[in-house]
């Protein structure tokens, strides 16, 4: 399927209705609509990410995983089943798998035994259960706090080996540093947020 259309944010018209709202969705799979893509990109995007806001996301977070649901639904839109549930619930439930996802292969990437061992991306799960929600959404919360911690140098390099799947050859040339120094970094910080993380009630 061919990327969704740049202007995704432009002027359009709000849909309103749940039926149109399914219609957009089965237009995009159908024939890939780029005016039904718009316009469900600008009535949802900013409901997903208060959504998200009020499940705890941090506002950077929750603007990029609103982007990554939507984009979602570009991509998907042949699974969509409008017998089944309503747009609204589809795109959310998206949204939510998404964030569970991102808290589970944040708290992969602490429980890992070698840090410089690359993390294969945990599969998406359309069918997390409320608890598993809940742990990943406290686990997320714990790491985010202990992330904090970290020296900004440190803190980089983490972000981009584990929530950017960034092999660490690519960070060294990211970053301009020499391998070694990479790989230093991670285990400092690595063994910080074990201490920090094992140390919790």
């Amino acid at each position: 399927m061919t990327a969704p259309p740049e202007n995704a944010l432009s002027e359009s018209p709000i849909i309103a209705g749940p039926d149109s709202l399914a219609a957009a969705i089965v237009a995009i799979a159908q024939r890939q609509d780029r005016e039904a893509f718009a316009l469900l990109f600008k009535h949802f995007a900013p409901r997903v990410k208060s959504y998200l806001l009020r499940l705890g996301a941090p506002p950077e977070m929750a603007e990029e995983l609103a982007q990554e649901s939507l984009l979602t639904v570009w991509r998907r839109a042949g699974a969509y089943n409008p017998a089944v549930a309503a747009a609204s619930t589809w795109i959310f439930t998206i949204a939510r798998n998404l964030r569970i996802d991102l808290a589970r292969r944040a708290a992969r990437a602490i429980q890992v035994q070698d840090p410089l061992e690359d993390l294969a991306p945990v599969a998406a799960s359309d069918h997390a259960t409320p608890d598993a929600a809940l742990i990943a959404v406290q686990d997320e919360a714990r790491i985010r706090r202990a992330m904090a911690t970290l020296p900004d140098d440190q803190a980089k390099v983490i972000r981009l080996a584990f929530f950017a799947d960034k092999p660490h050859s690519e960070i060294a040339r990211d970053l301009g540093l020499p391998l070694g120094t990479v790989k230093s970094r991670l285990r400092l910080a690595m063994a910080r947020l074990r201490a920090l993380l094992d140390d919790r009630p």
